[in-house]
């Protein structure tokens, strides 16, 4: 019943065209099976092992997320059943994408990765470099993945102008990129920014999809 009460508290704060990633990485199953039955269907993981145990025990529907740093010789294992990959942080990587899901001739969601905070310690593009990938259009020539958009984490820092300028200047990028890159792509349409500590802003400026794990499971159940 928590699960479900914080599911419905979170996504009614959400306008029109906002959607909800549970975060469940280091989760069981049967907590998980909690946040199904309350309706919810999109779920996030960050290590290809454990995605790839819930995904053969979990119900059909659920739609997997990979949100966590993703090594190239580990695609394959995820490419027969992923969702959407939010990571994607190099050009050699998304290459990589397109290269095993031709295999299994499937056409992968993917958002590319921009590094907006200030912690080294985070993955990406630089705004510039994203934006010089995107305009090049040579992901074009890559036809078994899709952009369908970009992903930011903030820095985690208590200073909220600082976590504002950083999803304004992702939404500023994605909103260039789809008048200039991706007009005939309507599959351009998603910015996946915001975490339990910051979602209200994140969604403020423009998220489509918020990756939210310990307001709705609480502190991870394993490591």
């Amino acid at each position: 019943m928590e699960v479900q009460e914080a599911i419905q508290k979170i996504t009614s704060q959400f306008p029109n065209g906002v959607q909800l990633v549970a975060v469940s990485k280091y989760h069981p199953k049967e907590t998980i099976l909690e946040a199904y039955e309350a309706g919810q269907r999109i779920f996030g993981e960050s290590k290809i092992q454990e995605l790839c145990a819930k995904e053969q025990s979990l119900p059909a529907d659920i739609q997997w997320h990979f949100i966590g740093h993703l090594q190239r010789n580990k695609i394959k294992y995820i490419v027969p059943f992923i969702s959407l990959i939010h990571s994607i942080d190099s050009v050699q990587l998304l290459q990589e994408v397109n290269k095993q899901a031709a295999k299994k001739e499937r056409i992968i969601p993917c958002l590319l990765q921009v590094h907006i905070a200030q912690e080294e310690t985070k993955y990406g593009f630089s705004l510039e470099e994203c934006k010089q990938f995107c305009m090049r259009k040579e992901w074009q020539d890559l036809e078994n993945i899709e952009i369908h958009g970009l992903m930011g984490m903030a820095t985690n820092t208590k200073n909220q102008q600082q976590v504002e300028q950083e999803f304004e200047s992702l939404h500023q990028l994605f909103c260039s990129l789809k008048e200039s890159c991706f007009q005939e792509h309507a599959y351009f349409k998603e910015l996946s920014m915001g975490m339990s500590n910051d979602y209200p802003l994140a969604v403020a400026h423009g998220s489509t999809l918020v990756r939210i794990g310990t307001s709705i499971f609480g502190k991870r159940a394993y490591t």
